[in-house]
């Protein structure tokens, strides 16, 4: 199968689940405060060495040029900068008593930046080249976590995550534009992203069209699954998303 054809049927199926996880989402987009789609967006755009100039608070998590000083912050040099915006305007846009983001650093930091701010800082991160996976993340790595993966666990009602991800977790490149916001995930640390589904599992946060389709996928994962998924995703050497 070339990978153009390849492509293709991922992306048909990433649309028949997306559309079935939103269709049961339904019910819960009522009891939201807020609710943003995310499936059709227009692309980000920004200056990415302005956003150089404004990253300076950033680095005492993020690190310089987007690679974290600690495996619970995220990587985000190379990610997409459709991801990276519309992650920064959830943090603005989000009730300082929401559960999720009370506890995060990143709201009070996200309210004082403008829309202008936002695209120019995501399109700076975006920019930056990532780094060399830790040799530790490569040794814990878990065949079983490419597994589900790559194929998911139908038994147990778990989709294949590079349906929306892409076969090399890079993110997926179609003329679909649902894509565009979902992240890269190739080389990201294993401690956020454990926390990340465990969040989502939970069902937080619970602001956007994303927010519904990664609660119900991560409520088919149980914990040995999401360290699995973890820790392969973890071992991969990152590379500058699609």
């Amino acid at each position: 199968m070339t990978k153009s054809i390849r492509m293709l049927v991922l992306a048909m199926s990433g649309v028949a689940f997306l559309t079935g996880a939103l269709s049961l989402a339904a019910t819960a987009t009522s009891a939201a405060q807020r609710y943003t789609d995310l499936r059709r967006i227009e692309p980000v755009h920004g200056d990415a060495a302005a956003g150089a100039q404004k990253a300076t608070p950033c680095h005492a998590c993020h690190g310089a040029n987007g690679v974290s000083v600690a495996p619970t912050f995220p990587r985000l040099a190379g990610q997409r900068a459709d991801y990276l915006y519309h992650r920064l305007v959830s943090f603005k846009q989000a009730d300082p008593k929401d559960p999720y983001y009370l506890k995060s650093p990143m709201t009070a930091l996200a309210a004082r930046l403008s829309d202008s701010d936002m695209r120019d800082l995501a399109s700076y991160f975006a920019a930056q080249i990532p780094q060399a996976t830790d040799v530790a993340a490569a040794a814990t790595a878990s065949g079983r976590g490419e597994f589900l993966y790559r194929s998911g666990d139908p038994s147990n009602g778990v989709p294949p995550c590079q349906g929306c991800h892409g076969t090399e977790a890079q993110g997926v490149s179609t003329p679909l534009d649902q894509y565009a916001a979902y992240p890269a995930l190739r080389g990201q640390y294993g401690p956020y992203l454990i926390a990340r589904l465990t969040s989502f599992r939970q069902g937080l946060p619970h602001e956007s069209s994303n927010d519904f389709i990664m609660s119900g996928v991560a409520r088919t994962l149980d914990d040995d699954a999401i360290q699995a998924v973890a820790a392969w995703l973890s071992s991969l050497a990152p590379t500058k998303s699609l």
